[in-house]
């Protein structure tokens, strides 16, 4: 059977209108309220620290916005579709169209044309513009807000490995204008066991040459059951380890635009990093979410297109338990990801394997 392309008629532009109208509205609508609260919730400590009006505006308000629309564009596009499509039901628009020769194939060629529009400015908010963004709101809230002060971007204990079988361990590291940390262990293992640890105090870093210096260390190798101990003065050593890697990994990858995640996921890939299935799950998430836009539109006009008694109110609150549960089985496929009970892209993926089978199921019994 060959495809032929429908063209966007009359009716295509009618439903698109509705589709993307209803959408804009929506999520423009909880913006303004959100910000509203937000800024009642943070005027003081706008004031007390001083904030410029125009950090406030353009280095929060316009980097909070895009990661805002992407939390929640599934929520509001399930709620867009239902809405204006059980509308047309209890008006009998549905009904008319499909009586006009209109197969309810056809009827979806316009959602699935916004849900493409949709879907492609998700990809682009996740892939360059969120990250990005994160990164310029994360560097005002640490100046501006008390909460961000509060957030240390270090970990009290940082453990990495730098390559196969040798790992770093630093104690309270603190940045700034002088990196430094007051303990600093490199550790190295063969088959499973402890071969050589190298121990110092007080040490410096310099994020330009990953060098690491301290006035004094001790080394010790293990050989059988003989231990050599050696103490040494002036540490000047080079590691396998970036200023960036040291902080807190899960946030610093939110600030990744996606070449930039795809470089550093070949990097700790090299490295033997035990923290791939992280990453794995941040950058498939960057794709599996914006695709659910087609899914969570199939079901919703499936569920809307039937005039039923309850009329729009019903269809909103079967739509919104529906997408509930959707995020809710996306949270727990993330834990099993990062925990490694299952594979992270099939993890990510499985809310959408799951609720394409019920759209799938709901279109079939949907009125034809």
């Amino acid at each position: 059977m060959k495809f032929r392309f429908p063209g966007i008629k009359i009716l295509d532009r009618y439903i698109m209108g509705k589709f993307l109208g209803t959408y804009i509205y929506a999520i423009a609508l909880i913006i303004v309220i959100v910000v509203v609260f937000d800024a009642v919730e943070k005027i003081d400590d706008f004031i007390e620290l001083k904030a410029p009006l125009q950090a406030i505006i353009f280095k929060y308000y316009l980097n909070f916005i895009p990661y805002f629309i992407n939390q929640f564009s599934g929520l509001f596009t399930f709620i867009a579709v239902i809405f204006f499509t059980s509308k047309l039901a209890y008006q009998t628009e549905i009904i008319a169209i499909l009586s006009s020769g209109v197969s309810f194939r056809r009827l979806m060629w316009p959602y699935f044309l916004s849900a493409t529009a949709i879907t492609i400015l998700a990809l682009g908010l996740n892939m360059f513009v969120i990250p990005k963004a994160n990164e310029r709101r994360i560097q005002f809230e640490s100046q501006y807000l008390k909460k961000g002060k509060r957030m240390a971007r270090y970990d009290n204990h940082i453990y990495r490995q730098i390559y196969p079988g040798t790992f770093v361990y630093i104690r309270n590291f603190r940045g700034g204008e002088t990196y430094t940390a007051s303990y600093l262990a490199i550790e190295k293992y063969e088959d499973n066991k402890i071969v050589g640890i190298l121990d110092a105090g007080n040490v410096t870093f310099d994020p330009e040459t990953t060098a690491w210096s301290a006035p004094r260390y001790i080394t010790r190798e293990f050989d059988g059951e003989e231990e050599i101990f050696r103490t040494h003065t002036q540490l000047d050593t080079m590691i396998n380890l970036t200023a960036t890697e040291i902080g807190r990994v899960q946030d610093l990858i939110k600030t990744m635009d996606s070449f930039e995640l795809n470089n550093f996921i070949r990097q700790q890939k090299q490295k033997g990093s035990d923290m791939i299935a992280i990453f794995l799950v941040e950058r498939t998430q960057r794709f599996s979410y914006p695709i659910s836009t087609f899914i969570l539109t199939l079901i919703g006009v499936s569920l809307s297109s039937r005039k039923v008694r309850g009329g729009t109110g019903l269809h909103i609150g079967i739509g919104i338990t529906l997408c509930f549960s959707y995020i809710l089985i996306a949270k727990f496929a993330e834990e099993f990801a990062k925990g490694g009970i299952l594979p992270p892209v099939l993890s990510v993926w499985l809310p959408n394997i799951f609720f394409a089978v019920i759209a799938v199921y709901l279109y079939k019994k949907a009125p034809k």
